[in-house]
């Protein structure tokens, strides 16, 4: 999952991917909260599951892709 999204914020976000590591934190990056949702919501079409997010303080790629995981399986 974290590779899916490393692909994700390089290709729609125009960001190299060279600059992501797994605790590359979104703002870091100049990704603000309405990227994030609008990754999140892209995943969730793409991958069938509906990811919610409200109570959850995900700040890095990996914390992203661990809690993407942990509801996909």
């Amino acid at each position: 999952m974290y590779e899916k999204l490393v692909a994700y914020a390089a290709r729609q976000l125009d960001i190299d991917p060279s600059q992501i590591s797994p605790d590359s934190t979104f703002e870091s990056l100049g990704i603000d909260s309405l990227d994030v949702v609008e990754m999140v919501m892209d995943l969730e079409s793409e991958l069938g599951v509906e990811l919610e997010m409200d109570d959850q303080d995900i700040t890095t790629f990996q914390e992203l892709a661990d809690f993407i995981d942990a509801k996909v399986n």
